[in-house]
């Protein structure tokens, strides 16, 4: 009677493929955040990951396909949660205080995501052909403020005279200053207390009043 090879125990091939693609997706998303899209090779991110490069190859076939999966998924993990989280709120700065939590803090142990963020916009301008289109983060987030100050004027939080464009863009280059400090300068309880600062400054509960 012939021998048939049977599976030992462990985990079934998809599941294991689906936890190497993550390894990679993971690893790539700190190098490309740490030396640039020009400077991350093949080599580094599976030295990150603990692979051979032809194990990177195999998943992804060139540096660019790698990049644009990182991309959406860090978007799709980061920004998109973001907005969903401050959409519950009720007030302008409930809602940039809910998006700035969600977006860039998805877990207390890795700022690569916040990282990748601030980094990627960097490399749509350096390489055009890198925008994602429908997965810009700085133009999602752009959108997301414009809605909110927008519900903020229909609620009569601002008056109707705001001037929305440039408010916006205030708004947006702080949303991705605190992004740049939690991806590559504080820590995040630093962030929390950050947070909360600004939080109290866009409700001007820190000024002084003079009698």
């Amino acid at each position: 009677m012939p021998h048939t090879a049977s599976r030992g125990p462990g985990r079934p091939p998809a599941a294991k493929a689906a936890e190497t693609r993550e390894r990679i997706l993971l690893a790539a998303r700190e190098v490309f955040s740490e030396l640039g899209y020009d400077a991350a090779t093949f080599q580094a991110i599976a030295i990150r990951a603990d692979l051979t490069r032809p194990a990177i190859n195999h998943y992804f076939s060139s540096k660019r396909v790698l990049y644009q999966e990182v991309v959406d998924k860090t978007n799709s993990m980061v920004a998109t949660l973001g907005a969903e989280r401050a959409r519950g709120a009720k007030t302008l700065v409930d809602r940039l205080q809910a998006f700035i939590s969600a977006a860039v803090r998805p877990d207390d142990k890795d700022r690569s995501a916040a990282a990748f963020l601030v980094t990627a916009v960097l490399e749509s301008q350096r390489h055009p052909e890198l925008s994602q289109g429908q997965n810009d983060s700085l133009e999602n987030s752009r959108i997301f403020v414009t809605w909110a100050v927008n519900e903020a004027i229909e609620s009569g939080e601002l008056t109707t005279d705001t001037d929305v464009k440039t408010l916006v863009e205030m708004l947006v280059a702080v949303l991705w200053g605190m992004g740049f400090y939690a991806g590559f300068v504080g820590d995040h309880d630093e962030l929390d207390r950050i947070t909360e600062q600004l939080r109290l400054l866009l409700q001007q509960e820190l000024w002084t009043i003079k009698r």
